[in-house]
């Protein structure tokens, strides 16, 4: 399952970071290296005894420990990549795994068959 999928998934969900911060709210934006952009942030302290409510904050991917996520959407997620799945594999013609052809392509011989550079010549 694609991490970034899931996250654009899970629209409203906890962000907890590695030093015991909670950050609740809206995400915006997320990108390749799980950096996030959220809205109406509900921050709690690492105790648990402050609370702030920001406007919008952004959090560095590589402090996150965990997001929260219900086991619904992660089904329903993994539901979409099987049919985003299907769906490239019927645009491209059902060609097996990668949409490619056999080896060595029309029926000629493959890379490295015999007598190529396996040391077969003079006097082998």
């Amino acid at each position: 399952m694609l991490p970034l999928s899931l996250l654009n998934a899970a629209q409203k969900q906890a962000y907890e970071l590695k030093n015991g911060e909670t950050f609740n709210g809206h995400l915006v934006q997320c990108d390749n290296f799980m950096n996030i952009t959220l809205r109406e942030v509900y921050q709690t302290s690492a105790e648990g005894d402050r609370f702030w409510k920001l406007k919008e904050c952004y959090i560095r991917g590589s402090t996150i420990k965990y997001l929260r996520v219900p086991d619904q959407l992660l089904d329903a997620v993994k539901e979409e990549q099987n049919r985003a799945r299907e769906a490239g594999r019927n645009a491209r013609g059902g060609h097996g795994p990668g949409g490619r052809g056999v080896r060595g392509g029309r029926g000629g011989p493959m890379r490295g068959g015999p007598g190529v550079g396996r040391g077969r010549g003079r006097g082998a």
